[in-house]
Formats: C-alpha cells, structure tokens, sequence
C-alpha cells in the first residue's frame, strides 16, 4: 500500500509539472518490459476507426456511441480497438479539411499534444484520455489513438522543454520532410540530445492513459527510418503493450524487413476509400506483400470503407459506402485472406442488416484470424484466384474474384491528351484547345498518372465551347452522367469543395473532379472548338509527392463493350494440393457441395469476391 502511494503521489507531482497524465503506476526500465512486442498482436487487430466518418471531428459522445455498439454487436466475433484518428488535440478543427489558420492546439508544458476538452469532456483536469480508456476497457475493448510523427511546431516555437532532458522542442527539430498535407509537426532527428527523450515522454504519457494501440502518421511513405526505430524504443519503455501501427502507404518494400521488426502493422497503400478503381489496384498490392505476412506483424491494407461514411469526413459528404455488394464481399473476402487488419471506417450505430452481416461472419473472420500460406494462386487478367492454409485441420481456403472491367480506349484514340500532369509541371496545368467541328458528344477523361498518392484533384478551368461568333461556357451545360475517384464532380467547385486554384491562381469557372474520373455531354449544335485548361488542384498539388494525372478529351464513346455479368473461374484441386473428393463450403452463403471432379470452376459476378473452406473427404 505504502508503495503504492508514492507511485500515484510521484505521478501527481509530474501531472503539476506539465505532465498532464492520470495517476497510473507505469512499469519502466529493461526489467518492466513485456516479452516481444509481435505477441501483442499475434493476430490482425481488428476494430473501428473515426477517420472515414468523422475526419478530424470526432466527439467523445461519437466514439462512446461506437464503442457501445462494438461491444453489443461485434465483440463477439473478435472486434475490440476503437481508434481515436487525427488531431483530437485540435478544439476548432473542421470537416473535408483542416483548419490550419488559427487551429486551437491543447498541448502540454512539455510540448505534448492533450485531447482538446471542448470535444473529449472527461480529459478535463490532466486526466487526458484516461478516462475514455477506463470506459472502454470496462466493456472489454481496447483504446488506440492516431498521432503525426514529429514534434509539434508549436512546441518548437514556444522552445517547451522535454520530459527527461535539459533541451527543448527547438533543440531536435528540423523542418526537412515536414508533411505537405499537414503543418504541426516537424521532424525529430534521431541522435539529438532530447530526441528519444521526447519519443519516450509522449509514449510514457500515452501509456499513463491506457492506450492499447497508437497510429503513427506520416512515416511510412517516404519511410522514416530514424523515427520508426525511436518510436520502437519508446514504447517498448512504458512497459505497457501498445500495438504499432505506421502509416500512410505505400510503405516501400525494401524496407519491409525493417518495419516486420518494429512495428505490428504497416500501410501498404495511401487512404483508400470507396473506390473501385482504387480497390482493384489491392489485388497487385496484396500479392506484393503477402510474403511479409507474419504472426504480430501485418502488411495494412487500409481501412474498410463501408457502411455509412463521410459525416464530417475529409472525402465526400454523409453517404453509404459507393461499393456496390458484389465489390464489398470482394473487399472482405481479399483482406480476410491477406490477412490484412480489419479496421472499419463507418458510423457503426448507423449500420444496416448487410454491413452488419459482412462484419459478424465467424467464418470468413476466422481466414483473417488463422489462416496461414497466404498467397495468389494465380492470376489470368482480371480473374484472380488467392489460397491459404487452416493449420487446424489441413483444410484449404480459395478466395476468387471477378475484377473484369468495362474498359477504357487508349489515350492514342483521344482526340487531345496531356502530358502526364504533376506538381513539378510548370504551371501545373496544360492548355486545351481543339476542334469538334461534327461533334455531337464530348468526354472530359481524367486518368491517374500512377503514384501511391490519392490526391489527384483535377480541374477542367474555363472550359468553353467556340464558333465563329459565339462562346459559350460549358459549365452552364448540365451532363449527361459524371463519375470521379472520389467525392463528386462539381461546378465551379473543386472536388474537395474549396475554391477552384491552381498554381496558386483562383479561378471562379470550371469543373472540379478526381481521377479516375469521365464527364459525359451532349454537344450543342455548331461549335467547332473546345477550349480550358487542365490543372492540378492545388489540394493535389500541396501534398508531400503531390497528385499525377492525365487529362484526355474524347469525341466518341471511349468505353469497350461491358464484359459479361458473371465469370468462370477454374481452379484444378491439384493447384490446391488436393485430391478428390472434396466437401466445397461457400463461407458467405453457408452453402456446401460435394465435388467429386478435379476442377472447381464456379461462376464469379463481375467486381465479385467468393471465399470457401474446402475440406478433403475421408474415404469410406
């Protein structure tokens, strides 16, 4: 007791100085370390996350409601982390942005990032997140917060000393590889005095709180080495088991042996959201990393955008998933056999019957959970075959999917085509000017340019139609269908909802839209010219790598004919190690079958994903 008391009275002395934590004894030192970080999570953490509803907004009454709704409907089926995603230290940030005009920081006098009271009423009084941890773990969850890597400018400008040294904030900051979409923080360089000890300070406080899980943004493209082996150190000194997460994507894959061995998951991609185009290019990423797949060490395909996204999130407004059902069983199906971590991104008390059904299949979870040999077992064009292993009982799983596409002519049938269009092109922006003379339709084409960066804002900018005596704007000219990655095409908007900019430069007239995107419409008679320019927003052009894109403008439909609703897709049970006869259980549906051939060849929808558990028979 006497021991005790020192420790919560040692505690409450720090709090007075700036520490700002709630009186928890926290084990420290060599000797007070749990054993290898991996078995913290031997399985892929699987839970909810705030971004995709919430962005930088979120309640502590919004994170309650979803914890609540996790622990009556999904803990049973394994579902336990609720994360609290970016800069809830902020008490007047906004949605589809962030307010980086006159952000109101809560910060510590040790230059430590404090949730903001005003949206996380329990934090009042230094108890920080403490006493939403409590709230959950008396539920049976666990608690994860989402941090920037660096040190907050802030705290460099104020020169806040650090917990545990003599320098300040100003003593081991330095601003090359400052995020570009993000301003608080500047880089910690690793082997300053101070250096590790800010790392260990934040990690000691997010350990006084109870935090289970922490997200650590901007470190993994480009990859901060440096960073990543101090955040490693730092939490491995609270002596509490906090589960590591580095992000965003694509984390490079030489580097993938560094990360399996500090970190328990890891971004392979950049934000993924409710994107066909964007779920396709898993099937390529996936195969890329399924080698580093690892007990307590996951390749991170990015959250599930599903359900109902986009309250007061940075893409999009209030919305139900765009994926149609075919592409979220896809969706489930390839991160359950990848073996990715689950983290739903939708508004949980929002849920309908569907969403629920795909989030509460034992089955399919337990692929995610248990599985092992995870791979692609081949690939013929857009029909995909994946397989692993149930260790338990010699069963093998199959995942197929149908990705067939209705296909795009290539850029060498538009009529115009830009450059390859990025930050570093001058101007950002090509011009357009081309004759339609005979046109009866046009489509303005935008085309990702091939990075890891899902920042591709582009703007059509005074986009007009021209004869010999007349101009008209074409932004006065409804469409007859429109599409973008993501958000949606506007009028004299961008598609983030800002104000049209490129360049630097303010435009009041044009088309804001995102690749992949098309805008179709049908031509007025007796133009003969099409004029804009095409630029890179600057929302794109302000990130770290910034946007690439093309623009093309075509004149005749640029679509292939659509490829048949459903495909055949033929797996030998030899490429699976088996022989016949074979019990075939679809995990979606439930549904069994005896095979007594040597091929399984199902029938696939287009955009589709299928998972069965097959299971060789005994002989009688």
């Amino acid at each position: 007791m006497m021991r005790s008391f020192h420790s919560r009275l040692l505690l409450w002395v720090l709090a007075l100085a700036g520490a700002a934590c709630t009186p928890r004894v926290i084990p420290a030192g060599p000797a007070a370390r749990p054993a290898d970080f991996h078995q913290w999570a031997p399985t892929p953490p699987m839970g909810w996350n705030s971004w995709d509803c919430y962005g930088p907004t979120v309640t502590e009454a919004e994170v309650k409601a979803n914890a609540d709704y996790m622990a009556r409907h999904l803990r049973p089926a394994g579902w336990e982390y609720v994360v609290v995603d970016i800069r809830w230290y902020v008490g007047n940030d906004t949605a589809h942005g962030y307010n980086e005009k006159d952000p109101d920081f809560s910060i510590d006098a040790n230059g430590r990032f404090i949730p903001a009271v005003n949206r996380f009423p329990s934090a009042a009084g230094g108890k920080g997140f403490g006493p939403l941890a409590d709230y959950l773990h008396a539920q049976g969850l666990k608690f994860g917060i989402h941090i920037m890597r660096g040190v907050p400018v802030v705290a460099v400008q104020r020169k806040l000393l650090i917990l545990g040294s003599t320098a300040t904030a100003a003593d081991i900051y330095s601003p090359e590889g400052q995020a570009g979409w993000l301003h608080d923080m500047y880089t910690v360089v690793a082997g300053r005095p101070g250096a590790q000890e800010y790392y260990n300070s934040i990690f000691q406080l997010y350990a006084s709180w109870g935090v289970d899980l922490v997200k650590v943004d901007d470190l993994s493209s480009p990859y901060h080495k440096g960073e990543v082996e101090m955040i490693r150190r730092a939490i491995d000194l609270t002596g509490r088991k906090i589960v590591l997460s580095t992000s965003p994507g694509e984390t490079p894959v030489a580097e993938a042996r560094h990360v399996q061995a500090h970190a328990n998951m890891w971004r392979t991609v950049g934000d993924f959201w409710d994107s066909w185009e964007q779920l396709k290019e898993h099937f390529e990423v996936c195969n890329r990393w399924a080698p580093y797949i690892q007990p307590g060490a996951f390749p991170d395909a990015d959250m599930l955008p599903l359900g109902r996204l986009g309250i007061r999130a940075e893409r999009g407004n209030d919305r139900m998933s765009r994926f149609t059902q075919d592409e979220q069983y896809t969706l489930m199906s390839l991160w359950s056999i990848f073996r990715s971590p689950l983290m739903f991104g939708g508004d949980l008390p929002s849920n309908d019957a569907f969403t629920l059904s795909l989030l509460t299949n034992k089955e399919v979870l337990a692929v995610n959970r248990n599985s092992t040999n995870n791979r692609q077992l081949f690939r013929r064009d857009n029909l995909i075959a994946w397989t692993a292993d149930d260790p338990a009982t010699g069963d093998k799983f199959l995942a197929l999917f149908n990705a067939q596409d209705q296909e795009l002519a290539p850029a060498s049938e538009a009529v115009w085509a830009s450059d390859v269009i990025t930050r570093q092109t001058p101007g950002q922006s090509q011009k357009v000017d081309i004759d339609i003379a005979g046109a009866t339709k046009l489509y303005l084409n935008v085309r990702d340019g091939g990075d890891d960066i899902a920042w591709d804002h582009a703007n059509w900018l005074n986009p007009v139609l021209r004869n010999a005596s007349s101009t008209v704007s074409l932004t006065t000219i409804p469409w007859k269908a429109a599409s973008a990655g993501w958000g949606q095409t506007t009028v004299n908007k961008s598609v983030s909802g800002a104000g049209l900019q490129v360049a630097g430069k303010a435009f009041a007239l044009g088309i804001g839209t995102h690749a992949n995107s098309m805008i179709e419409f049908d031509l007025p008679s007796g133009f003969t010219h099409f004029q804009a320019l095409a630029g890179l927003d600057n929302a794109g052009a302000a990130q770290n790598t910034g946007g690439t894109l093309q623009f093309l403008v075509f004149t005749k439909n640029p679509y292939r004919p659509m490829p048949a609703d459903s495909a055949r897709i033929a797996v030998s049970l030899t490429q699976l190690g088996l022989q016949g006869p074979c019990l075939v259980k679809d995990l979606w549906t439930g549904k069994s079958q005896t095979l007594t051939t040597y091929e399984f060849a199902p029938y696939v929808r287009r955009h589709g994903g299928r998972l069965y558990r097959i299971s060789k028979l005994k002989s009688q």
